[in-house]
């Protein structure tokens, strides 16, 4: 399994809508989100460059300890995304445009390659942290539920800003979810 880790260094998450300052660890993430090519070692073919989709939360937990790390928290998540800076979006304050994410109104009905979109990486270079698929997290809400976060190629512009977070059933298995995996260097 080809898994590139980036190292995206610590500090403290101003965390949310009431600002709480908590401390997040320096961590390796997964450049993109888990592709079918790092899955199941697919080289060819369509979609090896896409996200592997259609995962409950238990799927992609186990997934995430395959590949020797876990499903980020929530918190975590904001951090890698809007960094110290609390940027708007993974890629800064600039406004979204197609160039930047696969997200509604950019005329792709469905996900993309992972690097199709490198005009919207983050200062650390990970790749489709907006858009593409939303990404599981390992916090659990009330009702058997988990946080997602990042937004999918049917979501809004406004679901894929670093601080906007969503809950689906824990069970749902759904085309546009998919996973990031992080790990302690």
């Amino acid at each position: 399994m080809n898994v590139e880790w980036v190292e995206v260094p610590g500090g403290t998450c101003v965390f949310g809508d009431k600002a709480r300052q908590i401390k997040v660890s320096t961590l390796l993430w997964t450049r993109t989100p888990i592709t079918h090519a790092q899955l199941r070692g697919e080289r060819g073919g369509e979609r090896a460059l896409h996200p592997v989709t259609s995962l409950s939360h238990a799927q992609a937990a186990e997934i995430a300890e395959t590949l020797g790390g876990r499903l980020p928290t929530s918190v975590e998540w904001e951090w890698m995304a809007g960094g110290s800076a609390r940027r708007r979006w993974p890629w800064g304050d600039q406004e979204w445009t197609p160039e930047r994410a696969n997200l509604r109104g950019s005329g792709v009905d469905t996900t993309s390659p992972v690097d199709a979109h490198p005009a919207g990486a983050t200062p650390e270079g990970l790749l489709d942290v907006a858009g593409n698929v939303w990404e599981w997290t390992a916090r659990s809400t009330m009702g058997n539920g988990a946080v997602l976060r990042g937004g999918s190629y049917a979501s809004p512009p406004l679901y894929a800003r670093t601080t906007f977070l969503n809950a689906a059933p824990a069970e749902l298995a759904s085309p546009g979810i998919g996973l990031r995996v992080v790990r302690r260097p």
